[in-house]
């Protein structure tokens, strides 16, 4: 009888301990919701959070971009020394990615209010004087065996034919260079690689250049414009050195260029050739119509400076 009521009541403990963890598993769904609901609320606070601070961090990266950008506009810039423009003719120790050659070489320059020329440049460059003004250049020319280093120039794709606007800048640490208001060129692959991997501001343009009584022949027309541009002169017959610290030699011996990548940051190229020998051009016609097309319509009357140049077999760097 003993052992009965012993085995009874054991068995009515495990019935009630099984009811109790019933009764407690029961509510054991409502508890999942409720949990999935609390870690939804938790994670939705965490995203909002997250966002607060990308935002913030956003804030702060722009501000530090004006506050740069201030910066540089209020420093005084180093302007060029005699010694970084002569150490500009270094060859680089980098290896270069193309070689080409110049010819048939036209310099027309005009002097221009240093305003007109800083309202169009990036934040970092900065006009390159001489005797207080800024100067606008109009370079027609002939490019002749483009090609990439390793690779052998190609008929019909390495020759073709470039009219350029530039100006003459310097950065903050008074290296001075080269910046190209526009690069006309009548070789539609030469355009392409030159804004896709150099950032250039090329167009494609129709351009012809002939020979005509011991005369050079230029004629140029963009793409898109109505006006055609055309320059007669002739080629150098006593060319020599350009004269140091003269303005043909601030104008003509630049082997630094400038240009913005897509995100607005300034990058520089060099190029290599042997100095310029030059001499004043017999330039019986030249046209503005490059300069008006690029925003000049101020520029009138002649260059104030006309040279024709030797050719010069160059090496172009990449961009930095």
């Amino acid at each position: 009888m003993k052992i009965f009521l012993n085995l009874f009541a054991q068995n009515l403990l495990v019935r009630l301990c099984v009811s109790s963890r019933y009764r407690e598993c029961r509510h054991l769904p409502d508890l999942f919701p409720s949990l999935a609901r609390a870690s939804a609320r938790r994670a939705g606070a965490s995203a909002r959070r997250a966002g607060a601070l990308a935002r913030h961090a956003g804030a702060l990266a722009r501000r530090a971009g004006v506050l740069a950008r201030r910066a540089s506009e209020d420093s005084p810039a180093r302007t060029p020394t005699p010694l970084q423009r002569f150490s500009m003719r270094d060859c680089p120790a980098s290896r270069p990615v193309m070689r080409q050659r110049w010819s048939r070489l036209l310099f027309l320059h005009w002097p221009v209010d240093p305003e007109w020329i800083r309202s169009r440049l990036p934040a970092g460059l900065h006009v390159d004087l001489f005797d207080n003004r800024g100067w606008l250049g109009v370079v027609p020319f002939a490019m002749e065996r483009v090609h990439p280093v390793g690779l052998p120039p190609l008929p019909w794709i390495s020759w073709f034919l470039e009219l350029n606007v530039r100006t003459y800048v310097h950065d903050d640490a008074g290296r001075p260079g080269v910046w190209f208001f526009s690069l006309d060129c009548n070789q539609p692959l030469a355009v392409e690689v030159a804004r896709r991997f150099f950032h250039l501001p090329y167009y494609h343009a129709r351009i012809h250049a002939a020979c005509e009584d011991g005369q050079t022949i230029y004629t140029s027309q963009r793409r898109g414009s109505k006006n055609k541009s055309t320059f007669r002169y002739r080629s150098p017959v006593r060319a020599e050195p350009v004269p140091e610290h003269s303005l043909e030699w601030f104008l003509v011996e630049r082997y630094l260029l400038f240009t913005t990548d897509r995100i607005g940051q300034i990058r520089s190229g060099r190029v290599h050739h042997t100095p310029y020998r030059i001499e004043v051009a017999d330039c019986a016609e030249w046209s503005l119509e490059p300069i008006i097309e690029d925003g000049f319509g101020c520029i009138q009357g002649p260059p104030a400076s006309m040279l024709v140049a030797e050719p010069v077999d160059v090496r172009i760097f990449p961009l930095v």
